[in-house]
């Protein structure tokens, strides 16, 4: 695994031993970093269900002013930190240690609003998704948010989720990528 753009490009990153993380794959990545085009430089990002780092360290890579990673693995969460401090980036990290569900609910933990939510929850895990679905909070996403919502292919999410809708699905092999917008920008504001 390693950083694909931008000031860190070519660092090799720590991946997880075993089957217990699921990364996103370097070409997932690469798409993944593409679609949001302009959308990363200088916003704050929020990656849900963080594992080792990989898609959230890419943002900070390619000028994200701020990164907030989420995970509650504690095997997972020493791997994020090693990662993030062998690419010398702790200054604009800051990781929560809990489950996505108690995040969204504490907004003394949000470093937001947040301009890009990106969540990779495990593949097929609907308790997982329908937190996701309910997600929104006020203040949690600013007025030109995106929300991308990695799954399995197999996988059909909602056309709207609360206060966002689909604006398409990015098919990789077995892998989705769901991009959401904003619709109603009133919602997120604090």
């Amino acid at each position: 695994m390693r950083v694909i753009a931008g000031s860190h490009r070519g660092r090799r990153l720590s991946g997880p031993e075993g089957t217990a993380l699921r990364p996103t794959s370097d070409k997932v990545r690469q798409a993944l970093f593409s679609i949001l085009g302009t959308q990363v430089s200088g916003g704050r990002f929020l990656d849900l269900y963080a594992g080792s780092g990989a898609v959230g360290i890419e943002a900070l890579s390619r000028g994200a002013s701020a990164v907030t990673f989420v995970e509650s693995d504690s095997k997972a969460v020493q791997l994020l930190q090693n990662n993030l401090r062998s690419c010398q980036l702790l200054d604009r990290a800051l990781v929560r240690v809990g489950q996505a569900s108690v995040f969204l609910e504490r907004k003394d933990w949000w470093s937001g609003p947040y301009d890009v939510l990106f969540a990779d929850p495990p593949y097929r895990d609907l308790d997982e998704l329908e937190v996701l679905i309910h997600a929104w909070r006020p203040g949690l996403l600013s007025e030109r948010a995106i929300v991308i919502i990695e799954q399995d292919s197999r996988t059909e999410l909602p056309a709207s989720i609360d206060h966002a809708a689909l604006v398409r699905r990015y098919v990789y092999g077995d892998t989705t990528l769901n991009l959401y917008a904003v619709s109603n920008p009133e919602t997120t504001a604090s």
